[in-house]
């Protein structure tokens, strides 16, 4: 939540920007930002739409064994997986104000979808849970016997939802009044998301009625499923599970949307292979190219769940860590560089921008930090936490790449395709620049 208000304080001086890469160079003039910018554009671009779009495939394969028995492999969700990457790369293929529909149905769905699930589940638990046990219950299945240590872990399941917020400025170039609609609906996002979210957790956690088989063992291979299951019968669970799916999927097509945005802007400065592909628009004035890059790179990154749960569990994490770095970068340029040069636009924190700047800066650090930590005792070959060997050679081979090319010609912000400059005016078309972010 801290790190989404500093950020719309930061989109707010700079729209349309097109990626978060921008804002650092333009908060510092030192000659190691095209550095630092180029790292926050990599880093962001790397929060994939993978980890949401499997969870969707997973959620739709247990719904698969509550019908028929049928357990699918991980082949088989794999195989469900890119079929959703596939759909998604279709609906952003759209032009952007159908894209703009499709996200404010998202919208409502999300809401009305989430109340629906509340009061049935609810409706349906006869014998709910204590307070005692939803607020101070405790259950250590990880094989520490640090109680912090433990209670640590468990803020990272917080975690891997605070990202995201730099949507609103990925979108700048295709949304009317960037200045005032980016923040805002930063933190509109981050409210609902914050009450919903709430109201979620807390009224699932009081409908848990077997820890263990509906939790740690669920005989339909999801928690959540297995909770619907056993309180609402198999019609409803259906149901519920189908709105679970119907959210997951506006979710990934939101985060198709963001990254392809990225991919664009981020071309369009000659940052990334094949830049004078990426950046291209179809007759649409959408970035067509840029989507199917993401969705190949999406295909790629979830390759590894066929084999190794472990080894994917490691890429979802760099992910998130790369993302809370994408954050980290900007915030500390605005509060240590430029913390009485930076000159705010119409949405502004005040005195307490520098507060919010460090509470936020602390709190991605040791989430960072736990995120390349072990999760299960003993540590053994197989559960070991292998977060930090794609982190390290993502970082590494992102700055050699600038080390032995970039330098050279990177300026942030300063398109280093001539007709790009025409195409950032043009993206999304006159028709296109009623579209919401």
């Amino acid at each position: 939540m801290f790190v989404g208000l500093s950020l719309a304080e930061i989109c707010s001086a700079f729209p349309a920007t097109g990626g978060l890469y921008i804002w650092t160079i333009r908060l510092a003039s030192a000659e190691w930002v095209p550095l630092a910018s180029w790292i926050v554009g990599y880093t962001n671009w790397l929060v994939a739409v993978a980890s949401t779009d499997l969870a969707m495939a997973q959620f739709l394969a247990s719904l698969v064994a509550m019908l028929s028995g049928y357990e699918p492999s991980k082949y088989v969700i794999f195989a469900i997986y890119v079929g959703i990457i596939m759909l998604h790369g279709m609906v952003n293929s759209m032009t952007v104000r159908l894209n703009g529909i499709f996200n404010i149905i998202s919208v409502w769905w999300h809401i009305v979808g989430t109340l629906m699930i509340v009061i049935v589940v609810l409706a349906h638990t006869p014998d709910k849970q204590s307070a005692s046990f939803v607020f101070t219950g405790w259950v250590n299945n990880t094989g520490w016997s640090s109680g912090f240590y433990v209670f640590m872990l468990g803020l990272l399941q917080s975690q891997y939802t605070l990202s995201g917020y730099d949507s609103a400025a990925q979108m700048s170039e295709e949304t009317k009044n960037a200045q005032h609609g980016g923040p805002r609906g930063i933190i509109k996002a981050i409210l609902g998301a914050f009450i919903m979210g709430w109201i979620f957790l807390i009224s699932m956690t009081f409908c848990i009625t077997n820890f263990q088989a509906q939790i740690v063992e669920p005989t339909v291979g999801v928690a959540l499923s297995q909770i619907f299951l056993d309180a609402a019968g198999q019609t409803w669970a259906i149901i519920l599970i189908l709105v679970i799916l119907g959210a997951q999927f506006f979710c990934g097509s939101a985060l198709t949307l963001a990254s392809s945005r990225m991919v664009f802007a981020f071309a369009r400065d000659g940052a990334l292979p094949l830049s004078k592909h990426l950046h291209r628009l179809n007759k649409d004035k959408s970035p067509v190219a840029a989507v199917w890059f993401n969705i190949a790179f999406c295909f790629i990154l979830g390759m590894p769940y066929m084999w190794s749960e472990t080894v994917f569990s490691a890429i979802v994490s760099v992910n998130t860590i790369a993302s809370s770095i994408s954050y980290l970068i900007p915030i500390l340029c605005r509060i240590i560089l430029a913390r009485h040069t930076f000159q705010p636009g119409p949405f502004s924190l005040g005195k307490f921008s520098t507060p919010i700047g460090i509470v936020s800066s602390i709190w991605i650090i040791v989430t960072s930090v736990l995120f390349l930590c072990p999760t299960t005792a003993p540590v053994t070959f197989e559960n070991m936490n292998y977060a930090l060997v794609p982190f390290v050679l993502v970082i590494g081979m992102c700055s050699l790449y600038y080390a032995l090319w970039g330098r050279h010609w990177f300026t942030p912000g300063g398109t280093r395709f001539a007709k790009d400059n025409v195409d950032a005016e043009q993206i999304g078309g006159n028709e296109d620049k009623e579209a919401e972010a």
